[in-house]
């Protein structure tokens, strides 16, 4: 290595994936309307000896961690920094459901943009999710 290449801190965490034999991380994405398929989602990828990474919080539930709304709107700000997180540690990205919102679209473009592949659990036409993006890691049925 040159004394003028940088190494990024992506690339060294790739490589201590890499030099740690880690098997492959999957961070899931998609609508918490979906908490349940995301369980099941996340079942299949650990049966296939992967590492699962997704939503821990459901705030469209009623919980006393964020009843306040003022602190709830805190709280998922700090839930979707830290989402984007998952994304940037993980290797590929499984969308679940039959739904894409503004913040699921927004979690395949940083996905995308990171050139992380992104799987769907359902099949999207190309322009439910033009705003982001097609390309050969699409829209498959893995599950």
């Amino acid at each position: 290595m040159s004394p003028q290449q940088v190494i990024t801190p992506e690339e060294k965490l790739a490589e201590a994936k890499r030099q740690l034999s880690f098997p492959r991380i999957v961070a899931i994405c998609g609508s918490t309307r979906f908490m349940a398929e995301m369980a099941e989602a996340d079942l299949r990828e650990t049966k296939a000896g992967r590492i699962v990474v997704k939503p821990g919080c459901d705030l469209k539930s009623p919980h006393a961690l964020w009843s306040d709304p003022a602190e709830a709107q805190a709280l998922k700000i700090r839930l979707d920094e830290l989402h984007r997180s998952k994304i940037l540690l993980a290797d590929e990205v499984l969308v679940v459901g039959d739904y894409i919102g503004d913040s699921t679209r927004a979690e395949i473009a940083y996905a995308r943009s990171l050139g992380r592949p992104v799987r769907f659990t359902h099949p999207f036409p190309d322009y439910e999710i033009e705003s982001v993006g097609h390309n050969s890691t699409g829209p498959t049925t893995e599950l």
